[in-house]
C-alpha cells in the first residue's frame, strides 16, 4: 500500500495547488457533504470546470444508496481512471469518498481536506475508506491511502463543540497509547477555552503517532491494532445508537468504549488504578453518558461479534494496554467478561 502525504497547511491554497499538481488529471471532481458546499468549499480557488458533487450530511448518508450515486456523478459527468476527487468533509465524507475512488475504474488519484477534527486525526489519515453496510459500521470498505491530506485547523474554529469533543476523543486515544508526556498534556487541555495554536500542535502530535503506527503495519497484521483501542465496545455502543434512531457522534462512542477498555485492561494487565479514575472522569465530565439496561447486554454483545477485528464469530477480540504507550493486542474476552465491563460502565457513568 502506498504512503500518503501528510500537510499540516500554513496556507491552504498554496499547499492544494502543489498537492494537485503532484496529481496530474484530466478532470477535477471535489465531492463535499450540504455543510461544507457551504461554508467550507468557498474557501478554496478551483478551476472553473470543477465538477461539485454534493451528498447529505451525518453518518446516516454514509451507505451503499450514497456510495452508487457517487460513482454514477463520476461516470455520467465523464471521469476517467485518470481523474482526481478531492474529499472536502468530515469523516464520512473521506471514508466514502476515499472507497468512491479507491473503486471507481479501478482507483484515480484523491486528495483529503478534512474539515473536522475527527477526519483530521482519524478518519482522513492511514488508508481506511469505507462505508456501513447491514446496520454495521464501516462493514464494507478498502485499504486506500489518499495521495496528501491537507491539515488546516482554521476548519476548526467553524465546528460545534461537540464536533470538537469527538475528535478530541481519538487525540486521546493516541495519547493513551503512546506516553506519558503526551497523555498528560491531553488530559490537562481546556476544551473550554480553546487556545487553537496549541490545538493545532496537539493535532499534528496525534497524526504522527497514528502514521508511525500505520508505517510499521499498513494492513493491521499486528501493532496497526493498537488504533483500535476503545473501538471494539466503542463500535458496538455507536451501532446500538444508530439502530435506536438516537445516533450519537463517533468520538463520543470511542469515549465511552475507553472506559470500558481501561477497566479490562486494568482487570487483565494491572492498567494503573490511578490513570484509570482520571482517565475516566475526564470522559464523564466532558461526554456524559450513552444509556442502556442490562437487557441490552445480550444486544451489545451481538454488535461486538460483528467487529471486523475478530478472529473469528464466535469471540470477541480487544486491544488492551498494561500501562500508557504498553499495548497489548488480541486479547480475547469471554461474554460474562464483557458483561462485567458493561456493568462497570453502567455503575460509573450512568
Amino acid at each position: 500500500m502506498s504512503t500518503q502525504q501528510v500537510i499540516i497547511c500554513k496556507h491552504l491554497q498554496t499547499d492544494l495547488e502543489q498537492s494537485m499538481a503532484r496529481c496530474p488529471h484530466d478532470k477535477l471532481f471535489v465531492l463535499t457533504d450540504c455543510h461544507t458546499h457551504q461554508y467550507c468549499l468557498p474557501l478554496l480557488r478551483l478551476p472553473e470546470d470543477t465538477t461539485v458533487i454534493q451528498i447529505g450530511a451525518e453518518d446516516i448518508h454514509k451507505n451503499l444508496e450514497t456510495l452508487a450515486y457517487v460513482w454514477n456523478e463520476l461516470s455520467s459527468r465523464g471521469g476517467t481512471r485518470h481523474s482526481l476527487l478531492i474529499n472536502l468533509g468530515g469523516g464520512m465524507v473521506t471514508d466514502l469518498g476515499g472507497f468512491a475512488a479507491a473503486t471507481f475504474k479501478r482507483g484515480i488519484h484523491m486528495i483529503n481536506i478534512p474539515t473536522t477534527l475527527l477526519a483530521m486525526v482519524d478518519a482522513s489519515v492511514g488508508g481506511k475508506t469505507g462505508i456501513n453496510f447491514n446496520g454495521l459500521k464501516n462493514e464494507i470498505g478498502a485499504f486506500a491511502p489518499a495521495d496528501s491530506v491537507l491539515l488546516d485547523c482554521e476548519f476548526l474554529k467553524t465546528l460545534d463543540h461537540p464536533n470538537i469533543l469527538s475528535g478530541y476523543a481519538e487525540m486521546l486515544k493516541h495519547g493513551l497509547i503512546s506516553t506519558d508526556a503526551h497523555w498528560n498534556e491531553l488530559i490537562g487541555f481546556d476544551l473550554d477555552d480553546i487556545n487553537y495554536k496549541q490545538l493545532q500542535e496537539l493535532v499534528g502530535q496525534s497524526v504522527q503517532i497514528k502514521e508511525n503506527i500505520v508505517l510499521q503495519d499498513p494492513r493491521e497484521k499486528g501493532i496497526r491494532k493498537a488504533l483500535n483501542f476503545g473501538h471494539t465496545i466503542g463500535h458496538a455502543f455507536e451501532s446500538y445508537a444508530l439502530e435506536k434512531q438516537q445516533p450519537v457522534l463517533h468520538g463520543y462512542a470511542v469515549a465511552w468504549g475507553m472506559v470500558c477498555e481501561l477497566y479490562y485492561s486494568h482487570l487483565r494487565l494491572g492498567f494503573p488504578k490511578e490513570k484509570l479514575r482520571t482517565t475516566v472522569h475526564f470522559i464523564k465530565e466532558n461526554y456524559g453518558a450513552l444509556m442502556f439496561g442490562c437487557k441490552d447486554y445480550d444486544h451489545l454483545y451481538e454488535f461486538m461479534l460483528h467487529d471486523k477485528k475478530n478472529s473469528s464469530s464466535q469471540e470477541v477480540n480487544f486491544t488492551l494496554l498494561r500501562d500508557v504507550g504498553q499495548i497489548e493486542i488480541n486479547q480475547i474476552a469471554t461474554k460474562e467478561e464483557v458483561f462485567e465491563l458493561l456493568d462497570f460502565y453502567s455503575e460509573t457513568m450512568q
